[in-house]
């Protein structure tokens, strides 16, 4: 992806000029391979990941048979929090590995681990079968797809955010959240028709098993893709500099990368609970609280989720045009005045209502997902971002953004309130707004921290070599880094 072998050294204390030969010329072609064999295996990544949110209310009566209505939901929601504990333990190990022995090679293996749990939970006997034992396998093999997804995000993050041109990384980064999107599509798609074809008695008895089995085969082409990857540009030109670099301790994250991780987490904190509520917990909401058929409600979230694609492209195209963070304020403040009236739509009971209130949530939250992708790397410097990405995100949807189903449906059920996802997307985009107006940088169009300018041609190298100020404008930010070490 780089045309010729880079030399980028840094002085302490010292400004840089920059030179032609620091400049970063990406490859167009081999760029885009890279995001669609990411976005690829982060479709399937999702797809394993979206079959139990899907699932959430056959599985609830598969192993937890004992109890009814919403509580089953909670406690097979609570199931699905669980994974999310052990997330930011293997977002810790997957991106420090990430940041030591390259980014490529961490993807391919999480997905291998993820298509491997995702297998085992279609295997297991159900709670008729072997009582509590069931219940603690499921618990045990969502776990261990915890672990792996902890290092599949913001590692695939960091891949395409690197081997992308400055001036186009938001729009190619949002194709990791088609991904995303298209690995949503896929398992809701297949849930319908299962459910639609095999019908609830057949699926509690044994049709829920398909998709989970389905996974295995489904990951290992995945994994392939992912090993025929190249390294990012990013990565190599910091692993070819003349002057090494040191291995960040999850220690030396904290103490000085401690600012953009608290940030970091705000805005996963909103991304997430946006995200969680319209993807994960939607479909259950449909059909255990408001009445729909398991069928009806799914379909439409499928045809919501095929009409954010084009969205999300959008978003990340115009990112790149007047900024990724007027266009996160747009969706915020959309939130804020439209949740609520969206949500008294979805709670009508009239189809076309419900749709056009799904549409609405849907919308603004693809201002998050269109940009978020390129935003959240671009934070951290290229010797810390895997890591220092992998703790802020996985930390930060472990505590808001796993849990969201769960908390939803816990307060629906004690509060007794339909009204409650509106609200808690009010309150997490209130938050949004004041953190991201007031701490958040526009950098889109600019390099990475700590890397070179990245650009699509040798065309583009003296409008770069002119803006000279832009290209390194990171530079006092390491600087202080570099004192606080000293200090």
């Amino acid at each position: 992806m780089v045309d010729k072998k880079k030399r980028f050294t840094f002085k302490k204390r010292s400004k840089r000029k920059l030179k032609e030969d620091d400049i970063t010329v990406i490859d167009l072609e081999k760029a885009k391979r890279a995001v669609v064999t990411t976005g690829i295996g982060n479709a399937m990544e999702w797809f394993d990941f979206g079959i139990y949110s899907y699932l959430a209310p056959t599985i609830g009566k598969v192993f937890f048979p004992d109890l009814t209505g919403t509580m089953q939901l909670v406690y097979s929601f609570a199931t699905f929090a669980v994974a999310f504990l052990v997330r930011p333990i293997g977002g810790v190990f997957f991106g420090m590995l990430g940041d030591r022995i390259g980014r490529k090679k961490v993807l391919a293996i999480t997905l291998i681990m993820m298509a491997l749990a995702t297998l085992s939970i279609g295997l297991i006997p159900s709670y008729a079968s072997i009582g509590g034992t069931a219940t603690v396998l499921l618990l045990v093999a969502r776990l261990f797809q915890g672990f792996s997804t902890g290092g599949e995000y913001a590692g695939a993050m960091t891949f395409i955010a690197e081997s992308t041109p400055d001036k186009r990384r938001g729009v190619m980064s949002s194709g990791l959240e088609v991904g995303t999107l298209v690995g949503y599509i896929a398992a809701a798609s297949l849930v319908t028709l299962l459910t639609y074809t095999l019908g609830p008695d057949n699926m509690v008895e044994w049709g829920w098993r398909i998709p989970f089995i389905g996974a295995a085969p489904v990951g290992f082409i995945g994994f392939y893709l992912r090993r025929r990857l190249g390294e990012t540009p990013a990565f190599e030109a910091m692993k070819s500099q003349d002057q090494d670099v040191d291995e960040a301790s999850v220690t030396d994250i904290l103490l000085y990368h401690r600012k953009p991780l608290l940030i970091g987490m705000i805005l996963v904190f909103f991304y997430n609970v946006v995200n969680y509520t319209i993807l994960s917990y939607m479909p259950s909401h449909l059909t255990a609280v408001l009445g729909y058929g398991e069928t009806g409600g799914l379909l439409l979230i499928v045809i919501v989720m095929v009409i954010m694609i084009p969205i999300v492209l959008t978003m990340g195209y115009f990112s790149d045009r007047i900024g990724a963070k007027r266009i996160i304020q747009g969706g915020l403040i959309g939130l804020i005045l439209f949740s609520i009236p969206a949500f008294l739509l979805i709670k009508s009971g009239n189809t076309w209502l419900v749709f056009l209130g799904l549409m609405i949530v849907a919308i603004f939250s693809a201002s998050f997902q269109g940009t978020m992708p390129s935003l959240l790397p671009s934070m951290f410097f290229t010797h810390v971002r895997n890591g220092a990405l992998a703790i802020t995100y996985n930390v930060s949807a472990s505590v808001f953004g796993g849990t969201t189903p769960f908390v939803v449906s816990w307060l629906i059920s004690v509060m007794g309130d339909r009204m409650v996802p509106a609200y808690y997307m009010v309150f997490a985009s209130v938050i949004g707004i004041f953190v991201v107006s007031y701490f958040v940088k526009e950098i889109s169009g600019k390099p990475l921290r700590g890397s070179p300018p990245a650009v699509s041609g040798e065309d583009e190298i003296q409008e770069v070599l002119d803006e000279h100020e832009d290209s390194l404008w990171w530079q006092e930010e390491k600087e202080e880094i570099e004192k606080k070490k000293e200090d």
